[in-house]
């Protein structure tokens, strides 16, 4: 069993920052990606990026160039820079991951999500 904690999230004003962190706790597994999606009100769930075990990174449309995600692979935590905030980057973000137990069963694990407000 895999357990994920968010941190970083907040208000903040159109043009500010934020750096959400998700620690991935747990025995008996190796985790492949990290990532980080959304959700806002009436919307469905959309990527905002995910990062493998060897630092490759892809990106949401609408985040490039303003997100960048990383990861602490000897922490098991990924990280999310986020610059230049806008009102629509409001959502609840939630982080997940991609794992391998040692027995060699995939599993994908949810956080419970951290709340991004940005006012305008």
């Amino acid at each position: 069993q895999v357990h994920l904690v968010e941190s970083g999230g907040g208000l903040v004003q159109a043009g500010g920052s934020l750096r959400l962190s998700c620690a991935a706790s747990g025995t008996g597994f190796s985790i492949n990606f990290m990532g980080w999606s959304r959700q806002a009100p009436g919307k469905q769930r959309e990527l905002v990026a995910a990062i493998s075990s060897g630092g490759a990174s892809n990106y949401g449309d609408s985040v490039k160039g303003r997100f960048t995600i990383s990861r602490d692979n000897a922490k098991n935590t990924v990280y999310l820079q986020m610059n230049s905030l806008k009102p629509e980057d409001t959502a609840v973000y939630y982080c997940n991951c991609n794992t391998v137990s040692w027995s060699g069963v995939p599993q994908q694990y949810w956080g419970q999500g951290t709340q991004v407000t940005v006012s305008s």
